[in-house]
């Protein structure tokens, strides 16, 4: 028989730095770099390999020789299996000492670019309990800690209510307490879990397509109001109305409680029937006397508090007089259009998800704000020559693109408009950096300015604010 390959090992090694993903970094003997995923900067340790390529390793801490004083202890016991919170054992200082460090470099290494001005990170007042929406999956063959199966034994309970464990699309960890979301999110979980199991209700296998309870959606506004939505398989009456009463009579204070039944082979609900069980079909969030309505679909910054904190350096980066005509592009159900146009003349928003456009259009008519418009469509289809000609020419364009940063016919129109500022609002700095790269020779960056929206984990959104050339 074929003996398995002896992993290498790398001995007393000072990992150095953080890295992209919530990964650590250290140097080995001859030169790679290494990847690793359970190590704080600082930490001298030695390392096993379990992959190895041309220019770099990756591998994992299997004995700690001195530890980091950038180390901190972690607060949740699902610390290390859950991967949601990688950072959460390094101080929070130490958090956005590299948070910030990340954005520069992706901005004078990938743009190439010269940044007049580099603000201070913006951190977060509270760095736990700071998410207003939460997701968790069912699962009828819950994950087993390395712990659990060292002891052996019979397993208590085979039933989870958590979260998927990473690149695992089948394997759920139960959680007992997260520390992302306020209360009453545990108690609501953990007692829906409790009922269906007493009452016995199934839980979802995703590999055998069965089973009754699915997936469960909380969220919590920055003004106390509750959205609760649970999602079946299948339709089962009795044990749905049980679930749905019962999670009634216990949470009274539940603004919104709904349901979802998807027979399909993912979980999304975007293209489902949301029914209201109890309350109405939406909560609202509020920021600075601006009221948005939230349903069970709807996108809103999943940091309430630390949301307010990015569209004010979005408005104070754009210095608006009211004269101004400002684009929003991306965007989304219009909470930055909103938030700046009573410093503008006229604010246009675009965003390619209709019933995003169709909360924008609710929001600002329920705010009194009769200055905005919005548009439904693909920004590098919609944003052309014409579309500008309709609506006047910009004076200020503010862009929050996805992850992919913008479209390069974008890019392109705005080269051709050429407004007199662009804030760029963006929550990866490496797509912001070349895009920045390719209007760099028309703009000049004025300043930057990251915020952190993500406690405990390596996520950072980054504003920017660029200049016209004279």
């Amino acid at each position: 028989m074929r003996n398995k390959r002896t992993r290498q090992i790398f001995e007393k090694v000072l990992v150095t730095d953080a890295a992209a993903k919530g990964k650590s970094i250290a140097k080995s003997p001859d030169g790679r770099v290494i990847f690793l995923t359970n190590a704080v900067p600082g930490d001298v340790v030695d390392v096993e390999v379990f992959k190895k390529r041309k220019a770099y390793y990756e591998g994992k801490v299997v004995q700690f020789h001195s530890l980091s004083d950038k180390r901190t202890d972690p607060v949740c016991e699902h610390f290390g299996v859950c991967g949601g919170c990688k950072w959460q054992n390094m101080k929070y200082e130490e958090q956005l000492s590299f948070k910030q460090n990340e954005v520069v470099n992706h901005l004078k290494r990938i743009g190439h670019v010269d940044i007049q001005e580099i603000l201070p990170i913006q951190g977060c007042q509270e760095v736990y309990f700071y998410r207003n929406k939460m997701e968790f999956s069912f699962s009828d063959a819950r994950w087993l800690t390395p712990e659990e199966i060292a002891k052996g034994g019979e397993i208590d309970s085979k039933f989870a209510c958590g979260f998927h464990i990473p690149k695992m699309w089948d394997k759920i960890l139960d959680i007992e307490k997260c520390h992302l979301q306020e209360d009453p999110s545990n108690a609501i979980r953990n007692e829906i879990k409790r009922f269906a199991i007493q009452n016995g209700l199934t839980f979802f296998n995703p590999r055998k397509q069965e089973g009754l309870l699915r997936t469960l959606m909380i969220r919590i506004s920055a003004t106390g109001e509750m959205m609760v939505v649970v999602q079946f398989f299948k339709e089962e009456k009795e044990n749905r109305e049980k679930l749905l009463g019962y999670v009634a009579e216990k949470f009274p204070e539940i603004t919104s409680l709904q349901y979802v039944v998807n027979e399909k082979g993912n979980d999304t609900i975007y293209d489902q029937d949301v029914v209201l069980f109890k309350g109405r079909d939406h909560i609202f969030e509020e920021m600075e006397g601006l009221k948005f309505k939230i349903n069970a679909k709807s996108f809103y910054q999943t940091n309430s508090a630390q949301a307010y904190e990015l569209y004010k350096i979005t408005r104070d980066f754009a210095d608006l007089n009211g004269d101004e005509i400002v684009y929003d592009l991306y965007t989304g159900t219009g909470t930055i259009a909103q938030f700046v146009a009573k410093k503008s003349k006229k604010v246009i928003g675009v965003e390619s998800v209709p019933e995003a456009i169709m909360d924008a259009k609710e929001n600002a008519n329920r705010n009194n704000i009769d200055n905005t418009v919005f548009y439904v469509g693909d920004m590098a289809k919609i944003f052309t020559s014409d579309f500008i000609a309709q609506n006047g020419h910009p004076d200020v364009i503010i862009t929050d693109p996805p992850r992919d940063g913008m479209h390069k016919n974008v890019v392109n129109q705005i080269l051709e408009v050429l407004p007199e500022k662009i804030v760029y609002v963006s929550c990866n700095s490496a797509t912001q950096a070349r895009d920045l790269e390719l209007m760099k020779e028309a703009y000049d960056v004025v300043k930057s300015q990251a915020v952190d929206m993500f406690p405990q984990t390596h996520h950072v959104e980054n504003v920017v604010l660029l200049q016209r050339k004279v």
